[in-house]
């Protein structure tokens, strides 16, 4: 008797161990478009802070459009919880979203920092 069911138990353990795998990967994945608070730190060492603008694109590639003194805009790919964008510069610019939803980036190949915010700071 316990081997006619043993079939069935792993296929229902194996459905719910995907269900729970599929519901924590769709939590993790947070929505990045829209306005943030940009808190930078050049290459140099100075400071500047502005807005950025996350919008998503119809192919999956998201538009970054930041406003920190100059303007600046580029194409990035979200892989995961890692946004890389391409900005016209040597290095992209990549960020890691975090659980509280902010993006924490490095650019000029990590001398230049970066904090995205939906709250001001």
């Amino acid at each position: 008797m316990m081997a006619r069911f043993f079939p069935v138990k792993c296929i229902l353990t194996t459905a719910l161990a995907f269900a729970v795998l599929t519901m924590s990967t769709l939590a993790s994945l947070a929505d990045i478009t829209g306005a943030y608070y940009a808190y930078g730190r050049n290459a140099d060492g100075s400071t500047y802070d502005g807005t950025v603008v996350i919008g998503q694109n119809a192919d999956g590639s998201f538009t970054v459009n930041w406003t920190v003194g100059t303007s600046y805009s580029g194409t990035g790919v979200l892989t995961g919880q890692v946004l890389t964008v391409e900005w016209g510069a040597s290095d992209p610019a990549v960020y890691v979203v975090m659980p509280d939803g902010d993006l924490h980036g490095t650019w000029a190949d990590g001398t230049g920092l970066e904090l995205l915010s939906r709250t001001p700071r």
